[in-house]
């Protein structure tokens, strides 16, 4: 017995880790949903203390809290304080908004066991959220509270009742499940984003874009249905990856945006019954103050309660992020296949072996690796999707901790793909000039340059020629006199196929 203690919630006994700062709710949450092993995403664990740290400030502002020490035994009913009245609910904020801080910065996070996979409106994870806290608070204003008099008197079964700091009536005070979880969902993925998913791309935009300036001048024939094209240079093709990545920074912007809207005061069901008329605003300007992302109350809050179409905006985002990475990544592995058998007009870092059998061959691992990381999140937008238009209803949605964990997943796996991406592939990318040069004067589309000299048709039958020959352009024009020499030089100068001519 001496590892577990038994406490009691309004359904009765429960056993639960001595230890453990948790109590009964998450206790039966644990038992309750043993379904994936995997936990709540750690930045959603923070968001929720940053949530409870700015309810609590909020609630202490208000009054709703008194500065007097608690009773060691709750009063009775008659002589509670009357919140809603100024006088306040007796409580050490003080060792409250420690609690919470701790949870905000990460010092509680094995202190959530319950599954990501658990009721549909986040409220175990609430609980376990006002439970860890409420515990750690009491922890930190020195009473000798539950938790150590369990310590002394293992067997003896301890309630809720007494509590001076209590996980409903302090902690939860003035808000639901129904508008903590997404708010805290919208907070953790809006600080995800801005301060993992933005810098990584940009970092991605900017290396892309140095090697684009170094290649201005590199020609290279240009694909289009993976068929030879028209000259291009070998700049020009990787700035408009890097236009791609560019413009994946501001979606990624566009993604916090539509999370901007925080649905706390709304508590159960939008009324915002229990809780103060000006709570929600000053919550979410507190967040709005501790984050630097400028955070508001929702316009309405029984389409906040209800609908998670912000989320499923903010995913929209981040899947056309996904898309333009894979697009890239893939790109950049066409351009190295090879090296003697495939294009090879870039060389890829030698990052490690490549084949268990095949002595010497090196592969692109780092492209391949960003490329399933972006096929994930185009998976998670597909369930992100369908929760957000199968789950609500009426009042709430209730698939907000499956959508919360792909979110975040997204982020966290766009992030580091593209950190990985820059770091060790285009970092040490290299131009083969060689290979680029060689292919442009046997191109068959080197005949393009021609069509506005004799057009269309003749050009079309001497591309059609020189492949049957074997022959270049510009050697069959030669044979055939089309042109004079001056002329078939202007004409099929590769340089002057790279940019409009008057």
């Amino acid at each position: 017995m001496a590892n577990f203690r038994t406490e009691r919630d309004s359904m009765g006994e429960v056993r639960l880790p001595a230890r453990a700062y948790y109590g009964p709710q998450t206790q039966r949450a644990v038992e309750n949903f043993p379904i994936s092993g995997r936990t709540l995403p750690p930045e959603l664990i923070h968001a929720l203390g940053l949530v409870k740290w700015a309810a609590a400030g909020v609630n202490r502002d208000l009054g709703r809290f008194s500065d007097a020490a608690p009773p060691p035994v709750a009063p009775p009913p008659s002589a509670v304080p009357n919140a809603l009245h100024g006088r306040g609910r007796p409580c050490y904020i003080d060792a409250l908004l420690a609690a919470c801080r701790e949870g905000a910065d990460g010092k509680l996070d094995d202190q959530f066991p319950v599954d990501v996979f658990q009721t549909g409106s986040g409220t175990s994870s609430n609980m376990n959220a006002n439970e860890v806290i409420a515990n750690r608070a009491m922890e930190l204003s020195e009473i000798r509270d539950q938790r150590s008099e369990i310590r002394d008197q293992r067997s003896e079964i301890r309630d809720q009742k007494s509590r001076p700091i209590h996980p409903n009536d302090h902690v939860n005070l003035g808000q639901s499940s129904n508008d903590v979880f997404p708010t805290a969902i919208h907070l953790a993925a809006a600080v995800a984003i801005r301060e993992r998913l933005i810098p990584a791309l940009e970092r991605c935009a900017k290396m892309l874009s140095r090697k684009a300036a170094e290649w201005q001048d590199v020609l290279k024939i240009g694909r289009t249905h993976l068929a030879d094209a028209v000259p291009i240079t070998l700049g020009q093709e990787i700035g408009g990856m890097a236009r791609q990545m560019d413009r994946s920074v501001g979606r990624a912007a566009a993604a916090v945006d539509a999370l901007l809207e925080l649905p706390i005061g709304g508590t159960a069901v939008g009324t915002g019954i229990n809780t103060h008329p000006e709570f929600g605003r000053r919550v979410c300007e507190l967040l709005a103050r501790e984050t630097g992302i400028p955070f508001v109350e929702a316009v309405d809050h029984f389409e906040a309660n209800s609908q998670r179409d912000g989320l499923v905006e903010c995913h929209g985002q981040l899947r056309t992020v996904a898309v333009s990475l894979f697009a890239v990544a893939n790109s950049i592995r066409w351009l190295a296949s090879g090296p003697r058998c495939g294009f090879s007009e870039i060389k890829l870092p030698e990052c490690q072996p490549g084949s268990s059998i095949m002595p010497g061959k090196v592969n692109p691992v780092l492209c391949e690796s960003a490329m399933q990381a972006a096929a994930r999140v185009l998976g998670n937008d597909q369930t992100v999707a369908f929760c957000g238009a199968a789950g609500g209803q009426f009042q709430l949605n209730v698939m907000m901790p499956v959508m919360a964990d792909a979110v975040l997943e997204s982020v966290r796996l766009l992030a580091n793909a593209a950190n990985a991406f820059t770091d060790f592939c285009l970092s040490g990318l290299e131009a083969n000039v060689e290979a680029c040069e060689a292919a442009v004067e046997k191109s068959l589309s080197m005949a393009t340059a021609l069509t506005p000299l004799i057009g269309y048709e003749q050009a079309a039958a001497l591309a059609k020629e020189a492949f049957a020959s074997g022959k270049t352009i510009r050697q069959l024009c030669r044979e055939k006199n089309v042109l004079s020499d001056e002329q078939l030089d202007e004409a099929l100068d590769p340089h002057r196929m790279t940019a409009p001519r008057r």
